[in-house]
């Protein structure tokens, strides 16, 4: 070793590191032993010290611990102890062998080489303990680094092999050979022990190790195989091959899904947003004096900070979630954003391994045939690599997108449960849930696009740079092109932002209209009113509809830049390098691996303005959502709970608003402990309001309220969950039957249930649909009752229910002797019978307290009060007792003349009448409590029996209680029935055009490709300047061929959905409002608005998007194959195979994804509906403190519909493993083919790996498009289904015309043995009525709840068909009208006043058919002329949705003149009297009597003296009638029913 001309390494081995001639240059390569022995032995090890800060931190995060030793591991580190032994081994020979006095030199590898392994297989060693005792599962770096060990030993073996069998010659050859080979010996025995050695430990490490034995959470049966699948598997998905095949046999349902992963469930993602949050919201304080804990999850709440904060805080700005969320999910980010780096620069790998494919074919003799076969095989690699990285990249993503939707909807949730009144108002119910449903939404859809920020223009960058390398200088030319069109782009997109905005302004409109619509449909229906309202909506459609069309356009402008973008720019760089310099020639290599450049930048720019559009939307939703986190809340510590007080309820000077003008001033109350204290005053008065003030619900402007101890609500209005009947009164709380029977005895609730169809297990709709008025408010009183709390607030709980029920209520619950008797109580009433036995009054006026005292004190002050009993008195609804005890307590307090002389009136007048709606309390009593000895007997006999039964019946009541029929999710393939229905309503004609356009313009860019592969393979172009010209001019026209086609199919598509969803909204909508009111009753309202909606805008923004994709995607594999086959045919006898595998894994796919998706989607709606019923009755939920527990469920629910959402997201990435590897494959088979086929045209190969570069990328799509194409037109279906349901009779008819205007002219109303039931299946409620009413009668219709009042005047206006009989109104069926028609000829007062929101013009009158003065008359007639003169609109007054704005009594008001401006012959009220004061009542049955004389008018009887005055009296029992004569015959006769009725009461 004289010279020593070897480089360091040399001389580190003791031989040549690298030999050329060896490796390169030659048929049979090999590595040199120095190579084989460092560096493919250090590139492993070196990989995993890198990579192993990794396997820490899944030390650190797993939730588990334990695992017990098993047969896996055992074995893996006898193994690795193994490899531990052999390599020391290999030290310690290499010492005693060689250096020193052996004639071997000692090399630094001999010492160094063991160490290093040794060092490696250590720390490898040391993490099996350690992955056991954290239960860690499996790691995918020690996968990795035996995988790489294992592969890069194969060199070493065929070395090793043929040096053996080198030896074995020499010492064969039988000449004394004077070597010594014990050494090499040593080392092929070692080499093979340790390779077989790391070959075990590779296939030990495809597999899982067993399950920890603790863990945080509870592992059930149905655990998710992902945790505990190997590495291997995870990154293969094949752990989701038991679903794929399991929703391919039949469709899965919800039993066959897997439990949640714990780290992505609520409990887990909450605690870590809220501490972000709370962080964040502190920040945003200047005054830094509050210093806050860390977010405790105790018993599973999570407390978000209000960021709108204590009122002295002076806040910098909004917090916004945005920094939490970084904070909170940026890590999982940060790991994908790694693995995007690592795929993108995978990506521009492959032009280079193309370029040498290329230049092999042109230089097919002088090259070994090996290079090929590796140039395609490294290409396969490559792409390979990009699948396996990217599957896990996106399925990253995803997961960050799901929580952050996840911990979104739970902020959302938790705001809308302390959002202050003013907040509220600012905003309707739907437009917070849209909150939760599309702007949280966004975030899942933006997360797996985000990285593209940066990717973009690294790889925008990348490309360039190689390009330069190709055409040098002309790169910047087609640059020029690309940043022309970035701000063009640009400019469209923030056009097609302002229409976005618009278009979701109109959007929340129609859903706030329809909403309405669907909430007081049964109104529309009674009142005729829906064509009105049906042309509201549609004009908002159209505008809307305009709104899409001009994004269309748009959209199409955008696509158009970006799809041939490529082109253009690939025509001006060759054209700008061939016109530049005359030596500039294009020749295959140059011009394929530019074109596969291109392509490549495609991506990228195609990505970057749908990045960019995509972050604009998620700003406006980022904006929404912080203004709603940031709104004003309600104070917590507007009401004090300070026990040191002497009473548990009390207000000192306390002034109070509603966030506008002060509504009450001066207010002090005190409740004593276990008092009953009443508030009083006309309507309007402020009594709810001073309720609304001891639950901290209205802005407190000076004073102090305090409460002590549990408090429960009864609100005026009732909030009713929908739930069973029972769940409404227990109300989270354990059921106590003991309890629970008292409270609904005492509620009077008892008769109501036994009629239910499932008894208390009845399901009650939304809104408490299937309950009348009393029900609602006696379970609601019940709910409180049942609560046993300390404090109790009742606002007017009596209204709704008739004075019978009222006083059994007053006496067995409220009053001095109910259950309630021991807690403190305050009762807003309007009924004076109550008042002597209340311990103190307070007479609200204007929103002051005008005075206060006990009854008899009031009565002595001859105030205010005074004046109320008088009036009140004098409408004699009373019962005489009654009277008589208010008699005595007047008297007692002495010299009050004027008073008494009004009560001895009023006794007069209720003797002479009396009745009563409800099961009297007698009767209700007999029931309940008589013969118990006869009730023990029957027990005894009964029990055995009972236990079987009891099942049984329970069984039969869950199924009779369902009402809201469950949601259908769909099965199997979406029929092709509603492709058609689809495809009709686009029209035809438009539908092929696309596909035309779409073919035309793949045949242009394969032309404009074949063209340039002979332009770069004629020769005579380099010296020849006219035919490089025409080359050029011919590349450019097959250019704008490409452009028009492309923009036509794109504006064709856009324009054909439109044109076809704006006929199927047009077909839904019409449909929906024709729908019986039946169909009302059964599906929830959010189900019917989902459809209005949510699958609308699925047909107006997703579908066309979709479709569009999809046929480009579509012919460009097409193409792809066309160009492949073109330059090596024999590549279609791989089509075959490749095509099954496909096919394959699409069915598979496409079955289970649509079922997920389906499954996912009915699991959304309960999240969206639960939430508006949480905002709903937000007041209701805090004066219980229940929220904790609403919480907790709105948690579960957006669990359940993750466990449906996450395995969808989990096929998709099973899918695109599988179906780019089979990309990979025709990418693998196209280039070998190219370089084995003996294909000498350079310029088709690389035309066709070019084209097959793109192929995975397309296949991927185009399932994706497929199965999306399928899981969206769900929508499709989902209309179609509603636009096939039963319909109400027509709304008019022909002969309808004939009729004069003013039919009916007498208004006789004839039954002819009329029957009629609710529904299809269900008993008759009435059976058989027949009676007959003059013109111009007045007729009370009385009868115990459940006896089909209600349904006489249901069916009067056709809203439920007859089963038999007929009713005739002066001489004509009504059957045989139209139903506007008939319901515009007659008028009804409804037991509900439902408003609609808008003017109060329009709530008066609609069609806008009256003039002013008709309205003002009407509205002066129903006393509301001075409230209406007093606000500053006047008629255009807005009212809010229902009605909020306007007091209960005021809205019955609005009804009153709503029946007189349409002054129709016959009238009917409905209970209509319930929810108003004494006064307002009065008013209303003076306005009937004196306006409606010449009407006939039918009254549902609630009190005594409604009906008293009345012709005629039908009393009806269980659908039929048994009584039908005038009031005084019948009390004349004391065999009437009607008389009992009266006796029951004790009032005859």
């Amino acid at each position: 070793m004289a010279e020593d001309t070897s480089s360091p390494m040399d001389r580190f081995c003791g031989s040549t590191f690298w030999n050329a001639t060896q490796t390169w240059w030659t048929n049979d390569p090999d590595f040199t032993p120095c190579f084989e022995q460092t560096a493919l032995v250090w590139t492993p090890c070196a990989f995993y010290w890198v990579f192993v800060i990794f396997d820490f931190y899944y030390l650190k995060a797993s939730l588990d611990r334990n695992i017990p030793w098993n047969k896996l591991n055992v074995t893996k580190a006898l193994v690795n102890l193994g490899l531990l032994v052999i390599t020391a081994l290999d030290l310690i020979m290499a010492l005693i062998k060689k250096g020193g006095d052996s004639e071997l030199p000692l090399y630094d590898l001999d010492v160094w080489g063991p160490i290093i392994k040794f060092a490696t297989f250590l720390l490898v060693f040391i993490f099996i303990p350690l992955n056991r005792k954290y239960g860690v599962q499996t790691t995918g770096c020690q996968f990795i680094f035996w995988f790489l060990l294992t592969v890069l030993s194969i060199p070493r073996c065929r070395t090793e092999v043929r040096l053996e069998s080198e030896r074995q010659k020499i010492l064969d050859s039988q000449q004394p050979s004077e070597q010594d080979f014990s050494w090499e010996e040593y080392q092929f025995v070692s080499f093979f022990i340790f390779f077989t050695f790391t070959s075990i430990m590779l296939i030990l490490n495809c597999f899982a190790d067993g399950l920890p034995r603790q863990t945080k959470y509870q592992r059930g049966e149905n655990e998710i195989p992902e945790l505990s699948a190997s590495f291997l598997s995870r990154i293969t998905y094949q752990w989701f091959d038991k679903m794929a095949l399991k929703g391919y046999r039949n469709p899965l349902e919800e039993k066959d899904l897997w439990d949640l992963r714990p780290q992505d469930s609520c409990s887990e993602v909450m605690p870590i947003f809220a501490h972000h949050w709370n962080q964040n919201v502190r920040k945003n304080y200047k005054n830094k004096a509050r210093v806050e804990p860390k977010a405790q999850f105790s018993n599973g709440n999570v407390t978000f900070e209000n960021p709108h904060g204590e009122k002295n805080g002076r806040k910098k700005g909004m917090a916004s979630i945005m920094p939490p969320i970084y904070k909170s999910f940026g890590g999982v980010f940060l790991f994908g954003a790694l693995m995007k780096l690592f795929t993108d620069t995978l990506t521009f790998a492959q032009p280079q391994v193309l370029s040498l494919i290329i230049s092999f074919v042109e230089a097919k003799e002088a090259e070994p045939e090996w290079k090929g076969i590796m140039y395609s095989v490294l290409l396969f690699v490559l792409a390979a690599a990009q699948t396996f990285i990217l599957g896990q990249y996106f399925h990253r993503m995803f997961i960050v997108g799901l929580r952050i939707r996840t911990a979104l909807i739970n902020a959302i949730y938790r705001k809308a449960l302390r959002i202050s009144n003013s907040t509220k108002k600012e905003s309707t119910v739907g437009e917070i849930v849209n909150l939760m449903a599309v702007d949280a939404q966004r975030f899942m859809e933006l997360t797996t696009y985000l990285n593209m920020i940066w990717s973009a223009p690294l790889q925008i960058g990348l490309a360039l740079y190689f390009l330069w390398q190709q055409l040098g200088p002309s790169v910047l030319a087609g640059l020029a092109v690309m940043i022309i069109l970035i701000p063009v782009n640009g400019v469209i997109a923030s056009r097609i932002k302002t229409y976005q905005i618009r278009q979701m302004k109109y959007k929340d409109e129609r859903v706030k209209l329809m909403n309405e619509v669907l909430s007081g449909i049964k109104v529309l229906k009674l009142y005729a009113w829906e064509p009105s309202f049906e042309k509201q909506v549609l004009d908002i459609r159209d505008k809307e509809i305009a709104t899409l069309r001009s994004t269309a356009y748009l959209n199409a402008g955008t696509s158009f830049l970006w799809s041939c973008a490529p082109f253009l720019v690939s025509l001006v760089t060759f054209a700008t390098y061939v016109l530049i310099d005359e030596n500039n020639v294009l020749d295959a290599t140059k011009t394929f691996v530019s074109l596969s450049l291109f392509n490549i930048l495609r991506f990228p720019l195609t990505m970057l303005p749908m990045l960019i559009t995509n972050l604009v939307q998620t700003q406006v939703s980022v904006n929404r959502i912080n203004k709603f986190l940031n709104s004003e809340e309600l104070d917590p510590n507007s009401v004090l709970h300070d026990s040191s007080k002497p009473h548990p309820m009390s207000i000192e000077n306390g002034e109070f608003s509603w966030g506008d003008e002060i509504t009450l001033r001066n207010i002090n109350i005190e409740v004593k402990k276990s008092s009953l204290v009443a508030l009083v005053g006309t309507v309007g008065s402020g009594k709810s309001s001073v309720v609304q003030a001891f639950l901290g619900e209205m802005e407190k402007l000076a004073g102090v309220v305090n409460t002590v101890g549990k408090l429960a609500y009864v609100p005026q209005q009732a909030w009713i969950q929908n739930a069973t009947v029972r769940d409404n009164i227990l109300f989270g709380q354990t059921y106590d039957r003991k309890r629970y029977n008292k409270v609904i005895d005492a509620c009077a609730l008892r008769a109501d249930i036994d009629i239910l169809s499932a008894g208390d297990l009845t399901e009650i709709g939304e809104k408490g649909i299937n309950l009348s008025g009393g029900q609602k408010q006696r379970i609601s009183l019940a709910r409180a009752v049942y609560s046993d709390a300390d404090l109790y607030l009742l606002d007017d709980p009596l209204s709704a229910v008739d004075a019978h029920v009222g006083k059994h209520i007053f006496e067995e619950v409220i009053g001095p002797k109910g259950i309630l008797a021991r807690k403190s109580r305050v009762l807003v009433t309007h009924g004076v019978t109550f008042l002597p036995q209340v311990d103190s009054i307070y007479v609200l006026k204007m929103g002051e307290i005008s005075e206060s005292g006990t009854f008899d004190q009031l009565v002595k002050n001859k105030g205010a009060f005074a004046d109320f009993i008088i009036q009140h008195l004098q409408e004699g609804n009373e019962e005489e007792e009654e009277l008589n005890q208010i008699k005595r307590q007047i008297s007692s307090t002495g010299d009050v003349p004027e008073l008494l002389g009004t009560v001895e009136k009023a006794i007069k007048l209720a003797r002479t009448e009396s009745l009563s709606d409800s099961i009297s309390v007698t009767s209700a009593d007999s029931l309940m409590g008589g013969g118990g000895s006869l009730r023990r007997r029957a027990k005894r006999q009964d029990s055995h029996d009972s236990v079987a039964s009891a099942a049984s019946l329970k069984k039969k009541q869950e199924v009779e209680g369902k009402l809201i029929e469950t949601e259908k999710s769909q099965t199997g393939g979406v029929e092709f029935a509603v492709y058609k229905h689809y495809i009709k309503s686009v029209g035809i004609f438009l539908s092929v055009a696309t596909l035309v356009l779409n073919f035309v313009f793949q045949a242009f860019q394969i032309g404009s490709n074949l063209w340039l592969t002979k332009w770069a393979n004629d020769e005579k172009v380099a010296n020849d300047t006219g035919l490089r010209d025409m080359y050029l001019g011919v590349y450019g026209a097959f250019g704008f061929g490409q452009v028009f086609s492309y923009i036509g199919s794109v504006v064709i598509v856009y324009l054909g959905a439109l044109i076809g969803t704006r006929k199927i909204f047009i077909q839904l909508f019409g449909h929906i409002l024709h729908a019986p009111q039946a169909f009302f009753d059964i599906k929830p309202r959010a189900r019917i608005l989902d459809r209005l909606a949510n699958d609308i805008y699925k047909l107006d923004v997703v579908l066309p998007e979709l479709i569009r994709v999809f046929n480009s995607q579509v012919f460009r594999v097409l193409a792809t194959i066309v160009v492949i086959s073109l330059s090596t045919p024999i590549f279609l006898a791989v089509i075959v195979p490749i095509a099954f595998l496909y096919y394959f894994a699409q069915r598979f796919y496409v079955a289970t994804s649509r079922q997920l998706m389906r499954l996912e989607s009915v699991s959304r709606s309960p999240i969206y509906s639960h939430f508006s019923e949480t905002v709903t009755g937000a007041s209701t939920i805090r004066a219980y403190n229940v929220g904790d527990r609403f919480i907790e469920e709105s948690d579960a629910k957006v669990d359940k519909n993750q466990v449906c959402k996450y395995p969808s997201v989990i096929a998709n990435r099973w899918l695109a493993i599988r179906l780019e590897m089979v990309g990979n494959l025709i990418i693998l088979f196209a280039s070998l083919f190219a370089v084995l086929g003996g294909q000498t045209n350079p310029g088709l190969v690389g035309l066709s790996v070019s084209y097959a570069l793109q192929v995975t990328q397309t296949l991927n799509w185009l399932v994706r498009m497929s199965s999306d194409i399928e899981t969206n037109i769900v929508s499709v279906e989902r209309i179609k289904e509603y636009g096939e349901t039963k319909q109400e009779a027509p709304w008019e008819l022909e002969q309808d015309k004939n009729k004069p205007k003013n039919w009916p002219q007498e208004g006789r109303v004839e039954f002819q043995n009329f029957q009629v039931r609710y529904r299809e299946g269900l008993d008759l409620v009435l059976r058989g009525v027949s009676f007959n009413i003059q013109g111009g009668e007045k007729v009370g219709i009385v009868g115990r709840t459940g006896a089909g009042k209600s349904s006489l005047t249901l069916a009067l206006f056709r809203i439920i068909e007859a089963a038999g009989g007929r009713i005739s109104i002066d001489g004509v069926d009504i059957a045989s009208m139209g139903l506007h028609m008939l319901r515009s000829r007659l008028t009804i007062i409804p037991q509900d006043p439902v408003l609609f929101s808008g003017s109060l013009r329009i709530n008066l009158d609609p069609f806008e058919i009256k003039t002013d003065d008709e309205i003002w008359k009407a509205l002066e007639l129903s006393h509301l002329k001075s409230f209406v003169k007093s606000l500053a609109a006047g008629l255009n007054h807005e009212i809010s949705e229902g009605g909020e704005n306007l007091s209960v009594g005021q809205r019955q008001l609005v009804c009153l003149a709503r029946a007189l401006l349409r002054k129709t012959k016959v009238l009917v009220l409905d209970e209509a009297t319930a929810a108003v004061d004494l006064e307002t009542d009065d008013l209303i049955q003076k306005t009937i009597r004196t306006e409606f004389k010449e009407c006939t008018v039918l009254t549902i009887a609630h009190r005594l003296n409604t009906i008293l005055d009345s012709d005629k009296v039908i009393v009806l029992d269980k659908g039929q009638i048994t009584e039908f004569a005038s009031p005084t015959e019948l009390l004349d006769n004391p065999k009437s029913a009607f008389y009992s009725m009266a006796k029951d009461a004790n009032l005859v």
